[in-house]
């Protein structure tokens, strides 16, 4: 049986040497991440930690609770995954564009989905609506962030920013916007009126592809 194995890992890595990664099953991807010399390993962890919520999900400790991956290959499959998140958002040289809730969600969803913490960001944007940057405004608890206005706009004035929209997760995954979200959005409408700075939007990032925008929903 082990060599049998072995082989499907060659057959593997030669497919993935050859640039026909897509032709190589998700469990055969862990288990090359993995260094294994089988699928084994890479089928249970992905039976444990499912595709894609499970993994994006997956913590040093739970993948180290597993017979056969140790910190060293936690931190292997935790850098892939980091690198997955950061490669989705990667737009190149050009400065995306946010002009809807939907390119919110795209930018910003691979990073923030998955998180067991609620992440609050400010996309600074130029007058064309062009990403300047992204700021970390605040990392909260499991259902709430706590969000000071001045945190906010102190970096988007140093950025000189036109515009923001403000973005943030929840761990449950249902983008409902809650009561708090709904005043806080308020608060920061209010703050960007004084400084000139037009907050354009407040999403929330839920599981999978949802979102919520509550400019759409009418909410702010």
């Amino acid at each position: 049986m082990a060599p049998r194995l072995v082989g499907r890992a060659v057959v593997a890595r030669d497919l993935v040497l050859d640039g026909r990664s897509e032709t190589v099953s998700d469990e055969a991807l862990v288990g090359l991440v993995l260094g294994e010399g089988n699928d084994a390993l890479g089928r249970l962890v992905l039976r444990e930690h499912p595709m894609p919520e499970g993994l994006w999900r997956v913590r040093a400790e739970d993948l180290c609770m597993h017979e056969g991956i140790g910190p060293a290959k936690a931190a292997s499959l935790l850098a892939c995954l980091e690198l997955s998140r950061r490669a989705a958002t990667n737009s190149g040289t050009c400065r995306p564009v946010v002009s809807t809730p939907e390119d919110v969600a795209r930018l910003c969803g691979p990073q923030l989905r998955g998180s067991d913490r609620e992440h609050f960001w400010a996309l600074a944007l130029n007058t064309k609506n062009q990403l300047i940057k992204t700021i970390e405004v605040s990392i909260g608890s499991l259902n709430a962030s706590i969000v000071h206005p001045r945190e906010l706009f102190k970096h988007a004035v140093r950025l000189s920013a036109a515009s923001v929209v403000v973005v943030h997760n929840h761990p449950s995954g249902d983008p409902t916007p809650s009561g708090a979200d709904i005043q806080l959005t308020r608060r920061l409408v209010k703050a960007g009126d004084v400084l000139g700075i037009e907050v354009l939007d407040h999403v929330v990032i839920g599981e999978g592809m949802t979102h919520a925008s509550l400019r759409e929903l009418g909410l702010m």
